[in-house]
């Protein structure tokens, strides 16, 4: 190759320095290119939320300021009335009792259930994944599915209420359980699953180093396994809350509501004010509330969180 007298030195070689160098964009200017070109495949994702999450979220508000049948195109202002009533409406209040008793009975029950089941497959060898899989069966399948199998399990007349002489779905003190009971045996596999998992990425050194301190199997649980997934723990606790207070194809499917209200949960009331008794602006109030109470628990617990990763 012949190199131009203006690149060359005294003694007959090539200026180096002056040799042109092929342009590399720097590391700022990769990290920009990635992050636009990560922009524009989120771009479509992001616009289909915005039409159907946050365009419908925003009409929800506006409308639970205004007295709307829910069919109408016509929505009178009325201010924080809808709000207002909210709180002296008995199957408002009734509702919200019922969402925060079935909170306390999912926090508790399908909890236990799924820690205890995840533990008891975590010491088996054999047939893991088979019982896994029987304990995930239920959650895959329809709701609507699984509440007409129990509905005709539990009837008065054909089922297990016949046998004994009891109607669970019917009487008023026992519907609610009845309903909560037919929903865990859907929930509880799912739990089971998640926590599985969580508890085979425990590190067995520590399984290992208490068993040479003298822990049996009951203390290496509490000591290592639910210190080791607590961040799992925490999480699942604070997704039963927010799915608690969202609550409504099973209660819908096996009672409506019923009876007299003793099964009512918030979205059931919200449900039936929009459809059935056409308030379309009271309903909104009622939608807007059940999101603010999971805004509200979403909230705390992602102070409390930051605030343990603070102290660590």
């Amino acid at each position: 190759m012949t190199i131009p007298e203006s690149t060359a030195v005294a003694g007959g070689g090539p200026d180096v320095s002056r040799i042109p160098v092929p342009h590399r964009p720097g590391v700022l200017a990769r990290l920009r290119d990635r992050k636009v070109s990560g922009w524009l495949f989120l771009l479509p994702l992001i616009a289909f939320n915005l039409f159907v999450v946050l365009v419908p979220s925003a009409f929800s508000v506006w409308y639970s300021f205004t007295d709307w049948t829910g069919i109408s195109s016509k929505a009178k202002f009325i201010g924080l009335e809808n709000y207002r009533n909210l709180f002296r409406d008995p199957e408002f209040v009734q509702g919200l009792e019922h969402n925060v008793l079935w909170t306390v009975f999912f926090l508790i029950v399908p909890m236990a259930m799924g820690l205890f089941g995840a533990y008891a497959l975590s010491r088996i060898r054999r047939f893991r994944l088979l019982f896994r899989t029987l304990y995930f069966i239920p959650y895959i399948v329809a709701s609507v599915v699984n509440a007409s199998i129990w509905r005709s399990i539990l009837d008065p007349q054909n089922g297990l209420g016949n046998l004994l002489h009891i109607n669970p779905l019917g009487d008023q003190h026992l519907a609610l359980w009845s309903v909560e009971f037919v929903n865990n045996w859907a929930w509880w596999g799912f739990l089971v699953v998640v926590f599985l998992a969580a508890m085979q990425g425990v590190n067995p050194s520590l399984y290992e180093a208490a068993t040479m301190d003298g822990a049996g199997a009951t203390r290496q649980f509490f000591a290592v396994t639910l210190p080791a997934i607590r961040p799992t723990f925490a999480f699942l606790g604070l997704m039963t809350i927010i799915w608690s207070f969202l609550a409504f194809d099973y209660v819908y499917i096996l009672t409506q509501g019923g009876p007299a209200g003793s099964t009512d949960l918030l979205s059931t009331v919200a449900y039936r004010n929009a459809f059935s008794n056409l308030q379309g602006g009271y309903a909104s109030a009622t939608g807007i509330v059940m999101a603010l109470i999971s805004g509200v628990v979403v909230t705390v617990y992602l102070v409390i969180r930051k605030t343990r990763e603070w102290e660590t």
